[in-house]
């Protein structure tokens, strides 16, 4: 992870610090995360980079889809038959689509 951190990925899913139980898998998430993020918007994260910090509302679509990714490990949820919706919702894509880099070829 480059632009996500573990006590930010903790204190957005209401993880205590101090439980270490998931730190490796949160941190899987999370090169996931900017790794989607990266193909949403056409660009490497380091393009909007500025003194090492990328603009917030990206941050915020990264932690959303982790978010999704950590509370609904399957894409069926067998505690009550029905399927769990794409992890693509309006304000994720709201969030980043204002960062794609359109110069790039159609996806």
């Amino acid at each position: 992870m480059e632009y996500l951190t573990l006590p930010q990925i903790k204190k957005h899913l209401n993880i205590d610090d101090y439980y270490e139980g998931d730190d490796t898998y949160l941190t899987s998430l999370g090169d996931v995360c900017e790794q989607i993020a990266e193909q949403h918007i056409q660009r490497p994260l380091s393009e909007l980079s500025v003194n090492g910090e990328i603009p917030a509302p990206i941050i915020q679509a990264m932690l959303l889809f982790l978010g999704t990714l950590y509370m609904n490990r399957e894409s069926v949820s067998y505690g009550q038959a029905y399927q769990i919706p794409a992890a693509y919702t309006n304000t994720y894509l709201y969030l980043l689509d204002p960062y794609i880099n359109y110069t790039k070829s159609a996806r």
